[in-house]
């Protein structure tokens, strides 16, 4: 019998992504979440004899722009296709896709795991139209249709079969997900169905080339339940085989509750969709002056920016992946490092006061009450020594938080947070504590240097915080040197 760990996982992922244009890919409805059922509806999207789809120029654009971010060869010669597959959801009777021309070929994303880069091959990027929405639950007879979803514009980012965990396909999906935002071409918000995963998975012997049967798990609507799909489905792929028995294709659905998947159909291969061009859309050329003015809009995309923040700003890797994991966040960032040139203060304060406080409040950081320059201020105000971190991240920061219009340099005085740096006030207060802990000066003295932490913070502790704790520390180190 084979032990479990010389199977190998096999993955390829298929990543739906709602683009962000205002409108649908061959007509002019709405796109916008949360409108009351069927209200996004026009003649187009019923598909009423005689109307005609017009191609979405915006949806175009955002396509190329994630094919140049992932390093794909774009396709300049495009048409659509009708995928001749029953959605009870699209009035049409079939979808419009891209099947012989995807408008982006291969490519790569990288990934990390365990400290270990990978890139992880793109087999395309195409452009297609989503269905609408079956309700099963909203009648306890019927099921209900909602097309307001229907003809949204989708790019579908089809992987190469190179994951081989779970863990990795977290990696990718968190990559997907961060670069869509900064192209700012889709929300990413997987709750609200914008983004959705499918996940190819087989199984087979470690070492071997061919690829075993796969299941297609469909419709996974967050990131760790992708990895929990995969975790599970690979288990039961594995037990089958372990048992003798034969794994049939197969599209399933995960159930988030049970962690567990369960067959919807036998899955279908190409051939079964009975592609031919769409008659009704004419085929469209992409000039190289095009493609180009798109490779100008992308921006600085995380990796560059971490890259940047490490060499240039001299951040540690770590601060400089958690700052760039949100673009809102990064740009915040951005703003502060244009007016204070404290990096290391700046990166210890978002990570820190600001970061603790967006998640306490479930906000986001342009919900923070605070604009860079009055933060700016705030970091200037400890970096020169005039008011303690502790004080700063605690009163000066929770009164401006309710206040934003305050000024923090007044607040300081009008509080009475100014830092103590004047020795003869500070030094009564060291002698006292070296008094009183007259044991642990014997220790210190004979060796226990750290201790010196200890005596620094009670000094500060009764200076109510207002001690500088660099004279603190200098006059510790002078009086315990007799």
């Amino acid at each position: 019998m084979i032990e479990k760990d010389q199977y190998e996982i096999v993955v390829g992922l298929e990543v739906h992504a709602q683009l962000l244009t205002q409108s649908k890919l061959f007509c002019g409805d709405s796109i916008a979440f949360g409108a009351e059922p069927n209200t996004h509806v026009s003649p187009i999207t019923l598909a009423h004899p005689g109307t005609l789809p017009k191609m979405n120029r915006t949806a175009i654009e955002f396509a190329v722009k994630m094919g140049l971010a992932c390093h794909c060869e774009i396709e300049q010669q495009n048409y659509f296709a009708r995928k001749n597959y029953f959605y009870p959801d699209l009035p049409k009777g079939f979808q419009l896709s891209q099947h012989t021309t995807p408008i982006c070929k291969g490519g790569s994303v990288k990934i990390s795991v365990a400290g270990k880069e990978k890139n992880i091959r793109l087999n395309r990027i195409h452009l297609e139209e989503d269905a609408g929405k079956s309700l099963h639950d909203a009648d306890p007879e019927n099921t209900c249709i909602d097309l307001n979803r229907a003809g949204t514009p989708l790019i579908e980012i089809v992987t190469e079969p190179d994951l081989r965990s779970g863990e990795e396909a977290f990696a990718y999906l968190t990559e997907i997900r961060k670069l869509v935002r900064y192209l700012e071409i889709c929300d990413g918000n997987m709750e609200e169905g914008s983004l959705r995963c499918d996940a190819n998975i087989s199984v087979r012997e470690k070492g071997g080339t061919k690829l075993g049967t796969r299941v297609e798990v469909k419709n996974l609507n967050s990131i760790r339940n992708v990895k929990r799909a995969i975790e599970a489905e690979s288990k039961r792929l594995i037990k089958i085989v372990e048992q003798g028995g034969t794994i049939v294709q197969q599209t399933r659905s995960f159930d988030a509750n049970s962690g567990t998947s369960f067959a919807i159909r036998d899955k279908e291969d190409a051939d079964d969709y009975r592609y031919f061009p769409e008659p009704d859309l004419p085929p469209f050329h992409l000039q190289d002056e095009f493609i180009e003015r798109i490779r100008k809009t992308i921006p600085e995309l995380p990796a560059e920016k971490i890259k940047r923040y490490v060499s240039e700003l001299n951040l540690s890797e770590y601060d400089a992946l958690v700052i760039t994991d949100e673009k809102v966040f990064a740009d915040y960032f951005e703003e502060l490092t244009k007016i204070n040139n404290k990096f290391k203060s700046g990166a210890n304060w978002m990570l820190g006061p600001v970061k603790a406080w967006l998640n306490e409040n479930n906000k986001d950081i342009t919900e923070f009450p605070l604009q860079p320059a009055q933060l700016a201020k705030l970091i200037a105000l400890t970096d020169d020594g005039k008011i303690s971190f502790s004080s700063a991240s605690t009163k000066l920061f929770d009164h401006l938080i309710k206040d934003p219009g305050g000024d923090p340099e007044k607040l300081t005085e009008e509080m009475n947070l100014l830092q103590q740096s004047d020795t003869s006030a500070i030094l009564p207060l060291v002698d006292a504590v070296i008094e009183k802990f007259s044991n642990k000066v014997a220790e210190y003295k004979k060796g226990k240097k750290g201790l010196l932490a200890m005596f620094a913070g009670e000094v500060i502790k009764r200076s109510k915080g207002k001690a500088d704790p660099k004279v603190v520390n200098e006059l510790l180190l002078e009086k315990l040197k007799s």
